[in-house]
């Protein structure tokens, strides 16, 4: 039970400090580098499949994998960026807010649930891979769409 509520509070802590940390973002202009480093950084949380209590099915692999996905769809949809001064911002959105806290209430009741039936090392396994998944797939729609614009705003500049 401890585990629980304590992975509950670390995940609360995490969805705020998102929040305040896409905000912030928001104010400076956009970057490949700023878009594709956070699921880089991420990705070493892997090495928690080192330890065999965390290791996973194949199936349960892909089940966290295709769950996070389908979730990023949510944070895609609100995800976009905007020219200013010859630059290019990432534009927050009032929804994302509530997107993320929602998407955290169900990713912990799921949680709560599967911890009954899967254990704790399997559960964090699966959740890991959820939210690399949500993420990377989230930051891959970002690079498209800021490519995009990026290529617009070079062509705007070379007109000018």
């Amino acid at each position: 039970m401890f585990w629980i509520i304590a992975s509950t509070v670390v995940a609360a802590f995490m969805a705020t400090t998102m929040i305040f940390v896409r905000l912030k973002a928001s104010q400076q202009p956009a970057s490949v580098k700023k878009i594709i480093l956070p699921p880089i950084f991420m990705s070493t949380g892997a090495f928690m499949f080192i330890f065999p209590v965390f290791r996973v099915s194949w199936s349960q692999v892909l089940e966290a994998l295709v769950v996070g996905m389908i979730f990023s769809i949510f944070l895609i949809k609100t995800s976009r960026f905007e020219i200013k001064d010859n630059e290019i911002y990432l534009i927050p959105s009032k929804a994302f807010v509530f997107i993320l806290f929602g998407l955290l209430a169900v990713r912990l009741l799921a949680k709560t649930y599967l911890g009954t039936k899967v254990s704790l090392g399997e559960t964090s396994g699966m959740f890991f891979l959820l939210a690399f998944g949500m993420i990377a797939t989230w930051r891959i729609a970002m690079l498209i769409k800021y490519k995009k614009l990026e290529t617009k705003l070079n062509e705007k500049m070379s007109l000018d």
